[in-house]
């Protein structure tokens, strides 16, 4: 086992090499700024970006975290852009604040994942006032943090609801449409918790590894039919969603760099994205390893929630807002 250990935490150091970094603090980066600019990686390959301009994607939970960052992301590509939440208000908030660039348009509506009258609510609008929907952004979800046995019934099954339930329904509803027209991309935004299950995370990992097992069945389905499904699979983004928690071996992400994956799998459509990539490439290690080995990995590797939360009041206002306002945090 002391050869194990010894190999795998070699291997882990040079993966993470360019990537290391300490555990998160309880504080939320400040959002961008808006509107948003194109990074110098984007004007270099702005040919490819323009291939964006008046194309129609909708994003789910999009009135703040990762969603905002993306919309805001793909409307300066020149998209038209579609942000919907629960917060009707937060929604078209965000839709102003980010601006519409030339060629895009940009519309915050209400949205709750978890009803299919609003999503088709959601939809219809979205096709109505922009055109038919070239992709999909199934980004609304929400996190529990704390030993299994102390999770409540409710917040189990409210985060099935949005972080799975929500997923499915959306790619129900969108993805006939695209069938019909013989193009469409699905983009499902997912987590390293898809491969991967931290302590103190049972059912936010459970909700992901749902999420990767769905979305890997309905892509077989979609062969040949021009509709592309994807997976960005990001570690600990420096959200609200993750207050308290811990990264492990790698810096926290921001927001923005979760954005730049998300445009550049729609430019170079594929199925699974992880960021930071070497976590994909340790997922894959850790599939050819013995048992022991394997634990041993995991154990250098994956934060324990459980160790890392040592204040739970950090994350009382999030999960507060979660459970009562019910307003999902992407």
């Amino acid at each position: 086992m002391a050869s194990c250990q010894k190999c795998v935490g070699a291997a882990c150091r040079s993966a993470f090499r360019s990537c290391s970094g300490q555990g998160r603090s309880s504080t939320v980066a400040a959002p961008p700024r808006y509107p948003y600019t194109l990074s110098r990686r984007d004007r270099d390959r702005l040919p490819r970006t323009q291939r964006l301009t008046g194309r129609v994607i909708a994003v789910t939970g999009a009135g703040r975290g990762i969603g905002r960052a993306v919309a805001a992301r793909l409307a300066a590509a020149g998209a038209a852009v579609a942000i919907g939440d629960l917060d009707a208000e937060l929604a078209m908030e965000t839709a102003g604040a980010i601006g519409a660039h030339p060629g895009g348009r940009l519309v915050g509506l209400s949205l709750d994942v978890t009803d299919t009258h609003s999503f088709e609510d959601f939809l219809r609008t979205v096709e109505t006032q922009l055109g038919p929907i070239d992709v999909l952004i199934n980004n609304a979800g929400i996190m529990w943090v704390g030993p299994f046995e102390g999770e409540s019934e409710e917040a189990a099954l409210r985060q099935f609801d949005v972080n799975v339930h929500g997923v499915l329904r959306g790619m129900k509803l969108v993805i006939p449409r695209m069938r019909k027209r013989g193009r469409g991309h699905v983009v499902n935004i997912a987590s390293a918790a898809s491969k991967v299950a931290p302590a103190g995370e049972a059912t936010y990992a459970a909700t992901k590894h749902a999420v990767h097992g769905y979305s890997t069945a309905v892509r077989a389905e979609l062969r040949g039919t021009g509709v592309h499904v994807s997976l960005v699979m990001p570690g600990v983004v420096d959200t609200e969603l993750a207050v308290g928690t811990a990264t492990g071996p790698t810096r926290s992400l921001t927001t923005d760099q979760v954005a730049d994956a998300v445009l550049d799998v729609m430019l170079r459509p594929r199925f699974e994205v992880f960021i930071p990539r070497q976590v994909g490439a340790l997922t894959r290690l850790a599939a050819l390893l013995p048992g022991r080995a394997r634990d041993a990995l995991h154990h250098l590797l994956v934060p324990d929630q459980l160790a890392a939360l040592s204040d739970r009041s950090v994350r009382a206002a999030y999960e507060q807002r979660t459970r009562t306002a019910r307003h999902p945090e992407g």
